[in-house]
């Protein structure tokens, strides 16, 4: 059984949350272009000056993702 991996962009500054919603959108179109199993996204603005967008992929599919779309950072989902 494979582990779903949430992987996430910090974005700062005033236009924080405007740029991490953006951001999900492109993440969705990734998901698309490249078939992805998994299609969970979101973005979260945790105050005015810092937001995040994140996306779930499965182990295999996480290296691939990463080196092409650079996140932050990753965390384990779902458990």
């Amino acid at each position: 059984m494979s582990r779903n991996i949430k992987l996430i962009w910090d974005f700062r500054g005033p236009a924080a949350a405007r740029t991490a919603e953006h951001h999900e959108i492109h993440l969705k179109e990734y998901i698309t272009i490249e078939k992805l199993p998994v299609n969970i996204t979101g973005y979260e603005v945790i105050n005015d000056m810092y937001a995040t967008a994140w996306m779930v992929v499965t182990d295999e599919y996480m290296i691939a993702v990463r080196d092409a779309l650079k996140p932050h950072r990753g965390e384990v989902y779902g458990l």
